[in-house]
């Protein structure tokens, strides 16, 4: 009977359904209890990981008769892909399961900070009534700027159309005369990074972390970006400078910021510490892609891919 171990939260209808009859060990306390997670690998033929397991070097090693990897997402710098590889581990992430999800982040974080009005809610409770302070932006009109157009930028695309957004996307990946660029919804230019990052009113990352994109946006970036713009992080952390956008933040040179990934992650107090009291900037704990819904499908698709490779195997 295979061994199958997840480290992290998951849906437990989806395993049930998706795992039984395996000999199935789900403790999502394991990722912060890293002896007890390499005891728990021993013999086990699946690991089941979110972000935070890093399946690399010990822990690797601590399971020879490791499989198969499933990963309930889409960001994969936290395995170790080559060593997967050479090892002959299959490596499953759960494409498409929560594309929704972050594109609605991202579209609701932006309407949020354009508007600026939703935070007032113990002025108004004091009796204070700042009316002529929060008048906001609305999303019609602006241009969203989409830095990577895969899937979840597509379909964060799709909706911003809905609300009267212009689009423009950079990704060097995409063939000029992809038809992604031509969506029913209408055209999304494709522009150079800087004319991309000089242009947008909201600008959103979807990228991978790569050392390509390990600081892309950086000050001088953020510098070039009109001013009063929105910049939203939902893809990895690493691609933005922190500090950078607190100090622009602090000056008035960015409209508002909302982080979802940081470089380090969990971000703890001393981490923080840096955005204290910084302006029109909503920060969140990896959460963009993980909803009631999305943590539903992406323990589906995750549980089934785990299960097709261990019993065609």
């Amino acid at each position: 009977m295979p061994k199958v171990v997840i480290s992290e939260f998951m849906d437990e209808a989806a395993i049930a359904e998706g795992l039984s009859g395996f000999d199935t060990l789900y403790d999502p306390g394991l990722v912060d209890r890293p002896e007890d997670l390499v005891a728990a690998l021993k013999g086990a033929d699946a690991l089941i990981v979110r972000n935070r397991t890093q399946v690399r070097g010990g822990l690797l090693a601590a399971a020879p008769d490791l499989k198969v990897v499933g990963r309930l997402g889409v960001g994969l710098d936290n395995i170790d892909m080559a060593a997967c590889e050479a090892r002959g581990i299959a490596v499953y992430p759960a494409t498409g399961a929560n594309d929704g999800a972050v594109a609605e982040y991202v579209i609701g974080t932006a309407m949020l900070l354009l508007r600026g009005a939703y935070g007032a809610t113990a002025q108004v409770a004091a009796g204070t009534w700042p009316r002529n302070a929060l008048m906001g932006r609305e999303i019609a009109g602006k241009r969203l700027g989409l830095v990577g157009f895969g899937a979840i930028a597509r379909e964060t695309a799709r909706r911003a159309a809905a609300l009267g957004m212009s689009l423009s996307a950079h990704d060097p990946f995409l063939a000029p005369g992809d038809p992604a660029w031509s969506p029913a919804y209408g055209p999304v230019a494709n522009r150079s990074l800087d004319d991309l990052i000089a242009q947008s009113d909201v600008l959103s990352l979807h990228v991978p972390l790569t050392e390509g994109t390990r600081g892309l946006i950086g000050a001088e970036a953020i510098a070039r970006m009109p001013e009063g713009a929105i910049l939203i992080n939902a893809a990895r952390g690493g691609v933005v400078d922190e500090a950078a956008v607190a100090a622009a933040l602090r000056a008035g040179r960015l409209g508002g910021a909302a982080l979802d990934v940081f470089a380090r992650e969990p971000l703890d107090a001393a981490g923080g510490a840096p955005f204290a009291d910084v302006p029109n900037l909503i920060l969140t704990p990896h959460i963009a892609g993980v909803t009631v819904e999305s943590n539903v499908r992406v323990s589906a698709v995750t549980a089934h891919a785990v299960r097709r490779h261990l019993t065609e195997a």
